[in-house]
C-alpha cells in the first residue's frame, strides 16, 4: 500500500487516482478501525489506546498490564493522546498525534497527506482537518472521474483549537497559538498568536513564558 504508485503520489501532494485498489483498501481498513474505536467509549483506557493505534497504524507494543486499573491507565499518560468518540479519519496512517494532546468528539480528518498534531494540544468538538484538495479547473476535476490531491497540515505544540474550527490544506499553526471557535484557517498562523474569523485573521499576540522571544 505505502509503496504503490498512487499512494506515493498522494502523500507527495501530487494529483492521484483516489479509486486505486490499494488506497480503497486502506480507507476501508481505517473506516472499520474508526467504527471499532467509536464503539468502545466505555472500555478501559488500555483498550481504547489499542484501538486508537489500530487506526493510525502504530505498531508499538502496549506496556504490561498493571492489575491496579488507575495505575494501568496512568501508563498511557505520556505515550498517547486522549481522544473522545466519535471520530472520522480517512487514511489513519498519515495522522500523527503527540502525547498530552486532547482531541474532542466529532473530529474529522482528511489525511490525504501527512497531518501532524504536536504535544499538549487541545481540540474543541467538531474540529475538521481538511488535507484533501481538488483541481479548480472542472475540466481536470471531472467529478468522481478525475484526480485528487492534498497538502500537509501541521499543528505545533501547545496549540488550542476552538470548537467547530476548520483547518484547510497546507496550513501550519505555530506553537502556542489559539484558533477561535468556528474559525476557518486558510493560511499559516505564527507562533503565540490568537486568530479568529472566516477566513481567520490575527487578533493579537499571546504573551507567554513559553515564548523564547520573550525570554
Amino acid at each position: 500500500m505505502a509503496s504503490s504508485k498512487e499512494w506515493q503520489k498522494m502523500v507527495n501532494g501530487e494529483l492521484y487516482w483516489a479509486w486505486d485498489e490499494d488506497l480503497q483498501a486502506n480507507r476501508a481498513r481505517c473506516k472499520k478501525a474508526c467504527a471499532a474505536f467509536n464503539a468502545a467509549d466505555h472500555e478501559p483506557r488500555r483498550r481504547r489506546v489499542e484501538l486508537w493505534r489500530d487506526i493510525i497504524g502504530d505498531t508499538r507494543p502496549l506496556p504490561p498490564v498493571n492489575p491496579d486499573p488507575v495505575a494501568d491507565e496512568a501508563l498511557f499518560k505520556d505515550t498517547d493522546p486522549v481522544v473522545e468518540v466519535p471520530i472520522s479519519i480517512d487514511n489513519g496512517i498519515n495522522f500523527k498525534v503527540g502525547k498530552g494532546t486532547f482531541l474532542n468528539f466529532n473530529l474529522h480528518v482528511l489525511d490525504t497527506c501527512l497531518i501532524t498534531i504536536g504535544e499538549n494540544v487541545l481540540f474543541g468538538p467538531n474540529v475538521c482537518l481538511y488535507g484533501a484538495t481538488h483541481p479548480l479547473d472542472p475540466a481536470i476535476r471531472q467529478g468522481l472521474n478525475g484526480p485528487e490531491a492534498g497538502k500537509e497540515i501541521h499543528v505545533e505544540d501547545d496549540v488550542w483549537i476552538g470548537g467547530s474550527a476548520l483547518i484547510l490544506a497546507g496550513v501550519r499553526i505555530g506553537r502556542g497559538s489559539t484558533v477561535g471557535a468556528g474559525s476557518v484557517v486558510t493560511k499559516d498562523v505564527p507562533p503565540f498568536h490568537f486568530v479568529a474569523g472566516n477566513p481567520a485573521r490575527i487578533i493579537r499576540r499571546i504573551e507567554s513564558s513559553l515564548n523564547p522571544e520573550q525570554k
